[in-house]
């Protein structure tokens, strides 16, 4: 095993991606070192890149590494690594998938066991790569797990590919949705299809949905998204007026509105959007802006006269990514997961995958939907 270990640093928004070279560290006794097979480049990846946002609140976010979409295969473990967080044992070579962040297990939230909602939590992310164990983020070639982490070893079944969105998109989705209590015979409306839009189609499905729409404007994805269960699609380049988008809606659900509209888009102004597609009583879910310092006006009587409510969901619990990975056993060969990443490349390439990923880049010559930084 090599003694140093390539990383892809964020220096600051706009900026080339540098490459350096950390020592791979010795795992404590109940710790482990995770060999990163791929990292899917997240939509938040996109955001801080690019610098949206007030991002001064955000804490350390230069000279750190981005990435948490993310699989790997255990490549150190400490002396006392010997099982999951379910008791299976594990070791070197096992593919595994883990919490991505770092709660601290003795707040209030903790205490509460909401660690997804620990201060700690964000910020155990924002941690300058210079730092012992230098290797905490996906854009890497190693990762390293604290035991206070949750990882659990992943089925045969269960593809790379598939499992590297298990931790984030599908596991936020997973909760997401049980924090909102959709429930079978509902009606969803999803902003956005890209990977969360794409997974809420699948979950809502297997949910019992009775009618799934989804907006984009891009109509691969949109195209995609029926593969994963939608059963409208608006497209905006069609529907550009979102008076329209909302009126579209409303006659897919006659004339009532949806019972669960979810913002995965990303766009501030899509919240007094969906907000209006909602029936009497509805809930909104908004996961999407994660950049802060953007706003959008709406009118607040929208919320009370029609008893509508809105709900805001951060990270997840990890009992959601066990769910995640189950939910991928069950149901491997039913939805494409396998074709979610439009693109792989190398770590050294990682300039190149970010341009090509931006929505925003009207220069870029390459149609990436949803890009893979692939180690091994």
């Amino acid at each position: 095993m090599n003694k140093t270990g390539k990383a892809a640093v964020f220096v600051g928004a706009n900026k080339p991606f540098e490459i350096r070279e950390y020592p791979i560290p010795e795992p404590a006794d109940h710790d482990l070192v995770v060999r990163v097979a791929r990292t899917n480049i997240c939509g938040s990846d996109i955001h801080l890149w690019r610098g949206d946002g007030d991002l001064k609140n955000l804490g350390t976010i230069y000279n750190m590494i981005l990435g948490h979409e993310m699989v790997g295969q255990i490549a150190k473990q400490g002396k006392d690594a010997t099982r999951d967080s379910l008791g299976q044992p594990i070791k070197e070579g096992d593919r595994v998938v883990f919490t991505y962040y770092v709660h601290c297990g003795n707040c209030k939230a903790c205490y509460q066991g909401n660690t997804h909602m620990c201060m700690m939590a964000i910020s155990s992310v924002l941690r300058p790569a210079d730092m012992p164990p230098h290797f905490i983020g996906g854009f890497s070639e190693y990762y390293y797990v604290k035991s206070i982490q949750h990882v659990f070893k992943l089925p045969d079944i269960v593809s790379d590919v598939s499992a590297a969105g298990a931790n984030c998109a599908l596991s936020q989705i997973i909760h997401s949705l049980h924090v909102v209590n959709f429930s079978f015979q509902e009606t969803l409306v999803i902003q956005g299809a890209g990977g969360l839009g794409l997974f809420a189609c699948a979950v809502a499905k297997e949910s019992g949905a009775s009618k799934i729409i989804i907006i984009d404007a891009i109509s691969e994805r949109l195209e995609m998204a029926k593969r994963f269960g939608a059963d409208h699609c608006i497209n905006i380049m069609d529907y550009p007026d979102p008076k329209q988008r909302i009126n579209e809606v409303l006659k897919q659900t006659n004339q009532w509105g949806a019972d669960v509209v979810i913002e995965v888009a990303g766009v501030p102004a899509a919240v007094t959007e969906g907000i209006q597609m909602l029936c009497r009583g509805g809930r909104y879910l908004e996961v999407g802006c994660v950049s802060p310092g953007h706003d959008h006006p709406f009118d607040p009587s929208m919320l009370s006269t029609q008893n509508k409510t809105i709900y805001g969901v951060s990270l997840y619990p990890p009992s959601s990514l066990k769910k995640a990975i189950d939910f991928l056993a069950q149901n491997e060969s039913k939805y494409p997961f396998k074709e979610l990443q439009s693109h792989e490349y190398r770590l050294e390439d990682i300039n190149q995958a970010f341009e090509e990923s931006d929505p925003h880049n009207k220069n870029k010559q390459s149609s990436v939907t949803r890009a893979s930084i692939v180690s091994l």
